[in-house]
């Protein structure tokens, strides 16, 4: 009887055991949202996406290429890739050996003069003429106070640099110049470096909207008597003048004499010293309707100021246009013209013209 009882006792042991167990497993292995086995895909769903990124760990910015201003204090995963690519591709290229005399330049004053300074938000504008500067420029006279709005800022002030309240950055001292290229956002702006050309050669020596009458009266004169084949041919300057001018070895004896009007055509090299100074941003002008609103944004005053409205069409590359200015130019001056231009070309990514290749 005293086994049976043990036996019974047991089988009530077993059978509780078994329940208790049962709730554990239940409790444990319960499925309630946010919570339990289901969280594993999540998290590894996360993960994925993140590599999809594709910022590679092993490549590391050297410290003079490190891009510097309020938005890139943190990891470069915030710029986008193209920026990050942009910036890569400048960095590759300074360090060619092969285009150094292409792709370096002093830091000059004629390249400070280039460069407008904004103290107030901290930032450094290089100017590249013929690549909608002017907007820009609307910009950081607004920024520095000058005017409330850009509407405001009639066409004349824009360009008197005794008016817009936008000091260069050749005015600072030595210590003051080093401060701001060290600490400052700096960015400027490219575009093809031949249709550039094309656009400085239409707004100044054949429209002349500004009523500049130099260009027409000094400058392309002095062009011409050098380097017109035709002497007897009495037209205004020529693009075919022009070309041969900008492709000659010898320019610069001729820039001299020209000054600063020299800088609606030189090199965006020349212009702003890209290899020597760390630029955060280079916006094209290809793709300004992406880049400006990035630039204001990376440059944390997209909630002070607007880029104007770019007009439809205006910005997008007129292979047309270009191969059509380039079609009466002999083979010879457009490959001396593009040896001068290359670094622009290699610099910032932009393709060798097809007609130059033929």
């Amino acid at each position: 009887m005293h086994h049976q009882w043990l036996l019974l006792a047991a089988c009530f042991w077993v059978i509780f055991m078994f329940m208790v167990a049962s709730k554990f497993i239940t409790l444990t292995f319960k499925d309630p949202d946010g919570y339990g086995a289901k969280q594993e895909p999540l998290i590894l769903t996360a993960v994925t996406k993140v590599e999809e990124v594709h910022v590679p760990e092993e490549k590391h910015w050297p410290e003079e290429f490190q891009p510097t201003g309020k938005a890139f204090s943190g990891n470069l995963i915030r710029q986008p890739l193209v920026h990050m690519e942009r910036l890569e591709l400048l960095r590759n290229v300074c360090r060619d050996t092969a285009l150094r005399n292409l792709s370096h330049t002093a830091v000059s004053k004629f390249v400070l003069d280039r460069i407008f300074v904004c103290d107030k938000h901290k930032i450094l504008f290089c100017q590249t003429p013929k690549v909608g500067n002017t907007q820009w420029k609307k910009v950081l006279i607004v920024l520095n106070g000058a005017f409330s709005s850009i509407e405001e800022i009639p066409e004349n002030i824009v360009h008197d640099h005794e008016k817009n309240g936008l000091p260069r950055l050749s005015s600072f001292s030595d210590s003051e110049i080093k401060k701001r290229l060290s600490l400052y956002f700096k960015f400027f702006i490219v575009r093809d470096p031949f249709e550039r050309l094309i656009s400085a050669f239409k707004d100044k020596f054949v429209h002349n909207p500004r009523f500049e009458p130099w260009y027409r009266h000094e400058i392309a004169p002095g062009i011409i008597r050098k380097y017109r084949k035709n002497r007897t041919e009495t037209k205004g300057l020529q693009f075919e003048d022009f070309v041969r001018y900008l492709g000659d070895p010898n320019h610069r004896w001729l820039d001299v004499q020209f000054g600063d009007h020299i800088i609606h055509w030189v090199t965006y090299v020349e212009l702003c010293a890209p290899c020597e100074i760390t630029y955060s941003v280079i916006g094209h002008h290809e793709t300004l309707e992406d880049d400006a609103p990035y630039i204001l944004k990376a440059a944390g005053i997209d909630h002070l100021v607007s880029y104007p409205t770019i007009p439809p069409g205006i910005t997008v590359y007129n292979k047309t246009k270009v191969e059509r200015y380039f079609s009466g130019i002999s083979k010879r001056d457009i490959r001396r013209l593009y040896a001068r231009f290359e670094g622009d070309f290699k610099l910032f990514g932009y393709r060798e013209p097809d007609f130059l290749l033929n």
